[in-house]
Order: structure tokens, then C-alpha cells, then sequence
């Protein structure tokens, strides 16, 4: 089948940008990330070149011997999950190597928040939340991380146990305070 009767283009092949859904940069920012974040990501890239492409070129290879590829269903899914593999490694690949690998165990024992820290804040209401400030590209909300470039963790660093800091929600602006401040124990 023809190009002009799929809804793919070239386009999308060459495409080195991100990837709709996943977190920018700011301008400017570095990618700061936990040692353990940094790792997790190595892995992830390290799996899909040494293991998931390979299966996937092994199958489009088989499926293309097979002739007819317009209708090939093996060879058609095969080359479609190439190129997301593709784009995940170009986009993992470029963040590794701007990442910027910060240890917040280093702070260790600290009251003061910076990044990898897990700080409890309450608002004028009482209510108590204790969030994780990690990097964009590992912070995960269900578990309570937060990026660091999030409003929530902008307003909190460089905050101490104590302090009153002004968060902007849509609601208006909020007054939090830091009620404690923890870091990881460094290891070894």
C-alpha cells in the first residue's frame, strides 16, 4: 500500500523532538536527577538497545521475508514499535546527557530544602502533605514526588523547618509552612 493511503507520514520517523506527554525542560534548566533516578533511566535505555530492539528487528526481518508487506501485520506493528523505540532512545540519550546527577543524602540531617528532599508542609487549614522533590524525569505524583520544577517545590526551596512560604494556585496565592525537612542517610 501506498503512503499517500496511511495516515503515517516521514515526519514522524525523523522526528527528534519530544515526546507528546512527556516533561520538558525549561529553557535554560538543568536536568538534575537522584543517583537512583539516573540509574533507573540507564537501565530502561540499556534494555531497549541491548534487548527490545533487537527482538523487534529480528521480527521485521522475519515478517519482511514473508513478501507481501502492505498487508503484513507483523511487519507493519513491528516497524511502527521500532520507531517508538527509536524516540524513546533519542529522548533517553539526550536526557542522560544533560542529566545532572545530584545526591541529596549529602544534606543529610539538614533543615533546609533542596532537591531530594521530603518535606511535610501544612496550609492555613491544618492540612499536613508530605512530598518528594525528585527530577522531571522520575518524580512519579502517586507516590508523592514532586518535580523540582513544580510550583509546589519552588516554593519550598531553600525554605527551612519553620518557615512560611507563599505557594500560587489557581485559587489564589496560599501560605504553607514547612513543618519538617528529611533526607535519604548516605550510603556506605
Amino acid at each position: 500500500m501506498n503512503k499517500a493511503f496511511v495516515k503515517e507520514s516521514d515526519a514522524a520517523d525523523d522526528d527528534d523532538g519530544e515526546a507528546p506527554g512527556l516533561p520538558a525542560l525549561p529553557p535554560g534548566a538543568r536536568n538534575y536527577m537522584t543517583p537512583a533516578g539516573y540509574r533507573r533511566l540507564r537501565a530502561e535505555l540499556m534494555n531497549l538497545l541491548d534487548v527490545e530492539r533487537p527482538k523487534v528487528v529480528e521480527v521485521v526481518s522475519w515478517a519482511a521475508s514473508n513478501g507481501d508487506r502492505s498487508e503484513n501485520g507483523d511487519y507493519l506493528y513491528g516497524k511502527k514499535r521500532l520507531r517508538e523505540i527509536d524516540r524513546r532512545i533519542r529522548f533517553l540519550t539526550r536526557r542522560l546527557d544533560v542529566a545532572e546527577v545530584a545526591d541529596p543524602s549529602v544534606h543529610h540531617g539538614s533543615d533546609q530544602v533542596f532537591f531530594g528532599a521530603t518535606v511535610t508542609y501544612a496550609n492555613a487549614r491544618g492540612e499536613e502533605r508530605t512530598i518528594t522533590i525528585k527530577g522531571i524525569d522520575e518524580a512519579d505524583s502517586l507516590a508523592g514526588e514532586v518535580s523540582w520544577v513544580a510550583p509546589v517545590a519552588r516554593a519550598l526551596l531553600k525554605a527551612r523547618e519553620g518557615d512560611e512560604v507563599t505557594l500560587p494556585t489557581p485559587g489564589g496565592v496560599e501560605r504553607i509552612e514547612v513543618v519538617s525537612v528529611t533526607y535519604p542517610k548516605p550510603e556506605g
